[in-house]
Protein backbone atom coordinates (compact mmCIF):
# COMPACT_ATOMS: atom_id res chain seq x y z
CA UNK A 1 0.00 0.00 0.00
CA UNK A 2 1.41 3.74 -1.11
CA UNK A 3 1.63 6.07 2.02
CA UNK A 4 1.44 9.83 1.28
CA UNK A 5 3.51 12.17 3.48
CA UNK A 6 3.30 15.97 3.92
CA UNK A 7 5.92 18.51 2.97
CA UNK A 8 5.35 22.26 2.51
CA UNK A 9 4.43 23.13 -0.60
CA UNK A 10 7.57 26.10 -0.50
CA UNK A 11 9.53 23.19 -0.70
CA UNK A 12 7.87 20.70 -3.23
CA UNK A 13 8.17 23.99 -5.72
CA UNK A 14 12.13 23.92 -4.94
CA UNK A 15 12.46 20.56 -5.11
CA UNK A 16 10.82 20.69 -9.16
CA UNK A 17 12.46 23.72 -10.16
CA UNK A 18 16.06 22.08 -8.20
CA UNK A 19 14.80 18.94 -11.07
CA UNK A 20 14.34 20.94 -14.35
CA UNK A 21 17.75 22.02 -14.06
CA UNK A 22 19.35 18.89 -14.30
CA UNK A 23 20.56 17.27 -17.24
CA UNK A 24 20.00 13.70 -17.13
CA UNK A 25 21.12 13.31 -20.70
CA UNK A 26 24.36 11.58 -20.30
CA UNK A 27 22.09 8.96 -17.78
CA UNK A 28 20.62 5.53 -18.69
CA UNK A 29 17.31 5.23 -19.99
CA UNK A 30 15.76 3.90 -17.12
CA UNK A 31 17.26 6.75 -14.88
CA UNK A 32 15.80 9.29 -17.68
CA UNK A 33 12.24 7.58 -17.46
CA UNK A 34 12.28 7.59 -13.84
CA UNK A 35 13.31 11.60 -13.94
CA UNK A 36 10.27 12.01 -16.02
CA UNK A 37 8.20 9.94 -14.44
CA UNK A 38 8.69 12.04 -11.42
CA UNK A 39 8.40 15.33 -13.22
CA UNK A 40 5.04 14.43 -14.23
CA UNK A 41 3.77 13.74 -10.96
CA UNK A 42 4.94 16.54 -9.37
CA UNK A 43 3.91 18.66 -12.30
CA UNK A 44 0.33 16.97 -11.94
CA UNK A 45 -0.01 17.49 -7.98
CA UNK A 46 1.03 21.22 -8.45
CA UNK A 47 -1.94 21.43 -11.16
CA UNK A 48 -4.19 19.59 -8.10
CA UNK A 49 -2.91 22.33 -5.67
CA UNK A 50 -3.75 24.98 -8.15
CA UNK A 51 -6.83 24.03 -8.88
CA UNK A 52 -8.09 23.39 -5.08
CA UNK A 53 -6.89 26.95 -4.39
CA UNK A 54 -8.79 28.19 -7.58
CA UNK A 55 -12.19 26.46 -6.09
CA UNK A 56 -11.53 28.09 -2.96
CA UNK A 57 -11.49 31.22 -4.74
CA UNK A 58 -15.13 30.44 -5.83
CA UNK A 59 -16.52 29.75 -2.10
CA UNK A 60 -14.86 33.24 -1.18
CA UNK A 61 -16.43 35.32 -3.93
CA UNK A 62 -17.96 38.10 -2.74
CA UNK A 63 -20.48 38.98 -5.26
CA UNK A 64 -21.90 36.72 -8.73
CA UNK A 65 -19.45 38.54 -10.91
CA UNK A 66 -16.24 37.35 -9.29
CA UNK A 67 -17.99 33.72 -8.26
CA UNK A 68 -18.54 34.11 -12.32
CA UNK A 69 -15.19 34.97 -12.67
CA UNK A 70 -13.59 32.35 -9.90
CA UNK A 71 -15.40 29.39 -11.42
CA UNK A 72 -14.39 30.20 -15.58
CA UNK A 73 -10.90 30.31 -14.10
CA UNK A 74 -11.62 26.73 -12.03
CA UNK A 75 -13.13 25.19 -15.09
CA UNK A 76 -10.29 25.82 -17.39
CA UNK A 77 -7.82 24.89 -14.67
CA UNK A 78 -9.66 21.33 -14.28
CA UNK A 79 -9.58 21.37 -18.26
CA UNK A 80 -5.93 21.39 -18.09
CA UNK A 81 -4.91 18.53 -15.45
CA UNK A 82 -2.67 16.35 -17.00
CA UNK A 83 -1.86 18.13 -19.79
CA UNK A 84 1.76 19.52 -20.67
Amino acid sequence: MAKNVLIPLVLAERISQLLMYWDISKYDRAIQDDYFCVMRELELKMQKLKLREAYSKIIRAKDEDARHSARMEYLWQRNQIGKP
